[in-house]
């Protein structure tokens, strides 16, 4: 029988040990963490990420500032307003919402973040420093990942991981932090130009799902006992919800969690330590100003 990976539940217990240390600095009389994110447009999906964001800056006594931009908005209106926050003592980390819109450079903008206020971890500076191992503010997601296997006490040392996908969000550092020293495991990253991608993931003591593509990963790829991180979120159209549509992973769930010693759902798996993540994050920046 599997063992379901609830990140709702761990994420929790993260948010109430981040709120007492948050208690700790008041008490003391120290600076508040202050976590802003901007916004740019009305896509639904961010929309509901960043207003969980703000939900959780308010769970565990964070100060949080919403910026929000119309789709048409100008890339040098936001660099302007990047430039803003890097340079605003109280703001401690902050976010700039992905995807964004066409005319918008993801990397400038990524590149514009002071790397000590990056709360989502993607610059540069913060992903070289994760690379040779130094401190710094890890990837939300991947950050978030290596809790959950840290916290379910699942061994990493030796093991054949395999990660699905080779974006620089999540699929790329989660492979470089399995395979650092403390974490030990042998990682294999496949993508969509990968050749027999099930003989590679049918080995796989750990599987990493961040493919982007539903149900992609299924039971006849899978081998007994492996433990399978599920990253993916897609829509797809659903006549049994209210709202004409549901979430789903990257992994065929119903079929593969019966072959599985661990498995994470969609939802309510990775998606909040990604954001609990953030919380981390802005914390560190805060305690160390």
């Amino acid at each position: 029988m599997y063992k379901l990976i609830d990140g709702k539940k761990v994420a929790s217990e993260i948010k109430h040990e981040i709120a007492e240390e948050v208690l700790k600095l008041r008490k003391t009389g120290k600076k508040i963490p202050h976590l802003a994110a901007i916004l740019v447009g009305n896509d639904s999906s961010s929309e509901t990420y960043v207003a969980n964001k703000v939900k959780d800056c308010k769970e565990v006594g964070f100060k949080s500032t919403l910026l929000r931009f119309d789709d048409n908005t100008s890339e040098d209106i936001l660099l302007e307003k990047i430039a803003e926050l890097n340079n605003d003592d109280d703001v401690d980390g902050f976010i700039v919402q992905l995807p964004l819109p066409r005319q918008i450079s993801e990397n400038k903008i990524i590149e514009a973040i002071n790397p000590s206020k990056d709360a989502d971890g993607f610059h540069p500076v913060n992903l070289g420093k994760m690379i040779i191992g130094l401190p710094c503010y890890l990837p939300a997601t991947p950050y978030g990942i290596v809790e959950l296997i840290k916290r379910y006490n699942i061994e990493t040392t030796g093991k054949n991981c395999v990660v699905l996908g080779r974006s620089n969000i999540v699929g790329r550092p989660i492979s470089i932090l399995l395979s650092q020293k403390g974490m030990d495991a042998t990682v294999t990253v496949i993508h969509s130009r990968s050749k027999n991608l099930k003989d590679i993931v049918i080995q796989a003591d750990i599987i990493i799902a961040a493919i982007g593509s539903p149900a992609f990963v299924k039971a006849n790829m899978v081998k007994e006992g492996a433990v399978v991180i599920d990253v993916g979120t897609s829509r797809i159209s659903s006549p049994e919800t209210k709202s004409g549509w549901k979430l789903v992973g990257d992994v065929d769930f119903e079929n593969v969690a019966p072959k599985c010693s661990f498995i994470s759902p969609v939802p309510g798996g990775v998606g909040p330590m990604t954001r609990v993540s953030l919380l981390r994050n802005t914390l560190a920046a805060a305690s160390g100003k």
